[in-house]
């Protein structure tokens, strides 16, 4: 079993990943909160103990990080929970992905991972749309090449502007609206936030679509709001909330060997 830990700018997913490539534990940590290498290993040590997975059935732990600043202290205890060099992973990792872009240097390791993912798992041209901090698009081709795709304001930096740029608006959390037109003040924020997620979604994908010239493109949604937008986004073929983990996970094995 692997540890696969993906270092966001909002929050850190870690979990569990089995032989079959089943993420079989996870949870979302702040990274926002500075840690100690002890707090740490305490935290995730509490954590597997509670998922009934002991730090000796894991085999190694595989990083991606877009805040080198967090991995740093997180790596140490990965080091002595495994007993192994964590393994990192970054745009000169070896892996059978190509980064088709100008600057291959500046791909994070979230997007690396989605691509090895997506060619492994799907192996069609595939968009991949990350909900998470920032909203991605990536386009990946069906034999590993990365072309590039969109960054576009996250889920959650709507639902923040709200409640810090409007003293008379309440904080509400993202979920589909009974009705579009509210007749109440959070109902109104709820459908303005959710469905403006939607349907930026929708624009977004017709436009890549459009512009890529493939034909038959999978529209894969993951990340932490996937299972929430993705089902009421007509051009999401697969939800897959855990794309980025399964990536890792991969990466894992073949960095290993």
């Amino acid at each position: 079993m692997k540890l696969v830990v993906d270092v966001g700018n909002t929050e850190t997913v870690m979990g569990v990943v089995d032989d079959t490539r089943a993420t079989v534990a996870s949870w979302r940590v702040s990274t926002q909160v500075p840690r100690t290498p002890d707090e740490y290993g305490h935290l995730l040590r509490s954590m597997l103990s509670e998922a009934g997975y002991g730090a000796e059935r894991l085999d190694v732990a595989v990083v991606g990080s877009v805040v080198p600043s967090a991995s740093e202290v997180l790596l140490p205890t990965l080091r002595r929970l495994t007993g192994r060099e964590p393994i990192m992973i970054g745009p000169e990792s070896p892996l059978p992905v190509r980064l088709e872009v100008d600057e291959p240097r500046t791909v994070g390791a979230d997007r690396i991972v989605n691509t090895l993912a997506a060619c492994e798992v799907y192996g069609r041209d595939t968009i991949v749309v990350d909900l998470g901090t920032a909203t991605t698009y990536d386009c990946v081709t069906a034999d590993g090449a990365f072309q590039g795709g969109v960054i576009a304001p996250g889920v959650s930096a709507g639902l923040e502007w709200l409640s810090r740029r409007t003293a008379k608006l309440p904080s509400v959390g993202l979920s589909r609206p009974k009705r579009v037109i509210g007749t109440r003040t959070d109902a109104c924020i709820r459908s303005g936030i959710f469905y403006g997620i939607v349907d930026a979604l929708e624009g977004m994908v017709g436009r890549i679509r459009e512009e890529w010239g493939r034909g038959d493109v999978l529209v894969v949604a993951t990340g932490g709001y996937a299972e929430v937008v993705g089902p009421h986004a007509p051009s999401v073929d697969e939800i897959a909330p855990f794309l980025t983990l399964t990536g890792l996970a991969i990466a894992g094995e073949i960095l290993a060997d």
